[in-house]
């Protein structure tokens, strides 16, 4: 039975909907910049959800050996179109036992997000209702205002508004189907005006509320003219954004990306000079070539062990892909082989290459112009690759997925994207005929498959690339679901349970980018809000499917766990872009934060943001994998929290978050010093770190007067 006590976890939105139906009348909505947020819809949606039984069944990775089961499914991690609900739905009757079926204990309490719980348990508040709501009010928790014959929310959603009759009592399955229904209800209405065949609201179609909608000239910047993408449409590979209704993969054009804060009211007065959101992409394709690449491959084996141990250790948790239980007899093949050729060969080399790096921490804290650890072991590897160029099979693109590992690490991001789209083109030969992968490497074959889908999302996430149509094959690739082998061979374990969260994670950002950071989508903040709900309960919904021991705390602290950390880290990124839209319909109106629901907003990004920068050095823990990623979400929050300070509503907001003005102005200190640590490792992060710079030069003197 579900607890009374309040103690259910929240999706931080769950009750915004409701505060911003009662206060339709009073309270002036405040636009957003021009552009349609939009989903498509083939059935109730299965996109738009995420499992709550999904990663929790989970029992150890090396269960996950034997046969896939059915708690291990696509569906159950990706989502479900039964586990949704409705799109504005308050979370107030959820229980407060999380979906793994533990309870939840109460020593973080105020420090966790997700919840929020009464004083008194044993005190019953009055709440101020309509003395009859409707059907569609009752069943989206939202206050009915009673008028007859329809209520402003009906009105509003040109839904057909029903009065009960007094003394008719629903029982819980005639509120489960309402429950269906109101959120079917809500995707037509969002989905009724767009294209026939596409997800795009048009830019002429009447708003869904009273909210107005700002140009796109607000958001892109009256410079915006100057910033054109001549990508392809159809890109590199077969997909194309117009033929397909997957929301969970990254839009072609998107204002997600960091230096697009750079054209925000108040950020932009932070800089000099206007920057091109391409220039990123321009300094990486300008930089020289590895140097140490042409030389000959000289490679020290004496010390493999360690390396190797340290790779299962350290480094297969991040990735995934390398199969403990067959790895002695490919470190066999590639020692008969002298390490000279063959596939095996090239892996044995990448592992020893990315488990030395692993050994030494982040690569910024490497004296700059020393040989970056396993340098000389992804030379030897690199001199093999040509021959892995032209080969089709899967241990092909298991060498170039590697090799793109440590490019990863080395911060070449266009680099390692090269790399990953020749993976990418394997795949797709390899997947367009189910009996072109043996059987004995489907699994295998899976995990290269979701590496490259996610480090690709990353990339497109920063950089303007072209897609290179992996992504098509999504819905034919199945999870990972454990590799076989003999147990007495294995040389370390088989570690999936963060690469499960990494995905589902992934796909969630996805969709974050395609509802509120496309190109296609407009909305004001009141239409806004049942898409950052759902988002918002997504994420919720993705924490408490985490196998208890990838569970974080939300205390304040820093964590023992490197991969808690790293998913805290990332479940704050996600948070801070789902509701970043509400900073800026207050950077550009201050009287927005005169709305409730746009004021918690707020206070949710700012805090999800300062919650990502105050301990700046737990992110070395994902320094393997995302380092250059990281910092470029790193260099966006502080923009935002810059801002922030320079906004009268906003800085209180701030205030509200932190004890003193000399905290904000300490983790703004400590960000631009460790960023500028990263300048000598990547031009584009080079150029990240004078801005911030400059930035918190230009701040300081705007609020010293």
């Amino acid at each position: 039975m579900p607890s009374s006590n309040g103690d259910s976890p929240h999706s931080g939105t769950g009750t915004m909907t409701g505060t911003a139906g009662a206060n339709a009348n009073a309270v002036r909505q405040y636009p957003l910049p021009t552009r349609d947020f939009s989903i498509e819809i083939s059935s109730p949606s299965p996109h738009l959800a995420i499992s709550t039984n999904g990663l929790n069944t989970l029992k150890s990775p090396t269960a996950l050996k034997s046969a896939r089961t059915p708690s291990f499914s696509r569906e159950g991690i990706l989502g479900s179109a039964q586990k949704t609900r409705n799109l504005s739905q308050s979370s107030e009757n959820r229980p407060d036992t999380v979906s793994n079926g533990l309870q939840k204990g109460s020593s973080d309490e105020g420090m966790n997000p997700l919840k929020r719980r009464n004083t008194d348990a044993g005190v019953d508040y009055p709440r101020r209702r309509a003395t009859i709501a409707c059907e569609v009010c009752r069943s989206r928790k939202s206050r009915c205002d009673g008028t007859k014959p329809k209520c402003k929310l009906c009105t509003e959603l040109g839904a057909e508004c029903i009065y009960r009759e007094p003394g008719i009592k629903l029982d819980a399955g005639d509120k489960l189907i309402l429950e269906r229904l109101g959120r079917i209800e809500s995707l037509l209405q969002l989905n009724m005006v767009s294209h026939p065949n596409g997800i795009a609201m048009s830019h002429n179609s009447p708003n869904m509320s009273n909210g107005t909608a700002l140009s796109g000239d607000n958001l892109l910047g009256q410079n915006s003219d100057n910033f054109v993408s001549i990508i392809p449409n159809g890109g590199l590979g077969t997909w194309s954004a117009t033929a397909t209704s997957n929301i969970s993969i990254m839009p072609k054009v998107h204002t997600n990306a960091a230096l697009h804060l750079l054209q925000w009211p108040m950020i932009r007065d932070l800089v000099s000079r206007p920057y091109d959101p391409q220039i990123l992409l321009q300094l990486e394709m300008a930089r020289e070539p590895l140097h140490s690449l042409t030389k000959t491959p000289c490679v020290d084996l004496s010390n493999t062990n360690a390396y190797i141990e340290a790779y299962f250790e350290r480094v297969n948790v991040w990735y995934a892909c390398v199969n403990p239980y067959t790895w002695r007899s490919h470190y066999r093949i590639a020692l008969s082989n002298g390490f000279r050729e063959g596939p095996e060969s090239c892996i044995v080399l990448l592992v020893l290459a990315l488990g030395q790096a692993s050994l030494r921490g982040s690569i910024s804290r490497i004296v700059p112009h020393e040989d970056p650890p396993g340098l000389q072991y992804f030379t030897a590897a690199w001199a093999l690759l040509p021959g892995m160029m032209t080969s089709n099979s899967v241990l092909a693109a298991q060498c170039h997925l590697l090799a793109a590992a440590y490019l990863f690490y080395l911060v070449r991001p266009l680099e390692a994207w090269n790399l990953l789209c020749t993976t990418s083109t394997k795949l797709q030969l390899l997947l367009m005929s189910p009996n072109r992968v043996p059987p004995d490497q489907r699994e295998l074959s899976e995990r290269i498959y979701w590496n490259a889908l996610l480090f690709e999302s990353d990339l497109l996430a920063e950089l303007d690339l072209p897609h290179s149509g992996v992504v098509a094959f999504e819905e034919n690739v199945g999870l990972p679901g454990g590799f076989e082998g003999d147990e007495q061979e294995a040389v370390g374990r088989d570690e999936l349970w963060y690469f499960l969260a990494e995905i589902a994670l992934r796909r969630l950002l996805n969709r974050v980018s395609q509802l509120i950071y496309s190109k296609d989508s407009m909305a004001s903040t009141t239409s806004l809000e049942p898409v950052v709900a759902e988002l918002d309960y997504q994420l919720t919904q993705w924490y408490e499917s985490l196998p208890l021991p990838l569970q974080f705390p939300f205390t304040r602290g820093m964590l023992p766990d490197p991969v808690q950390t790293v998913l805290r880290l990332r479940f704050y990124a996600c948070r801070t872009i789902i509701y970043r839209p509400y900073i800026l319909a207050v950077l550009d109106n201050e009287q927005a934060v005169l709305d409730p629901s746009v004021r918690n907003a707020c206070h949710k990004c700012l805090e999800a943001s300062i919650r990502q920068l105050e301990h700046i050095r737990a992110h070395h823990e994902g320094h393997m994998p995302y380092l250059w990623q990281g910092a470029l979400s790193i260099v966006s929050q502080t923009l935002l929290v810059m801002g922030a300070t320079m906004s009268p509503s906003l800085s209180s907001i701030l205030m509200s978050i932190v004890s003193r003005p000399e905290v904000i102005d300490q983790i703004i200190n400590d960000v631009v010093v460790e960023v500028e640590r990263y300048s000598v490792l990547s031009p584009s992060l080079s150029l990240s770190a004078e801005i911030i710079k400059e930035a918190e030069v230009r701040r300081r003197t705007f609020l010293s007067g």
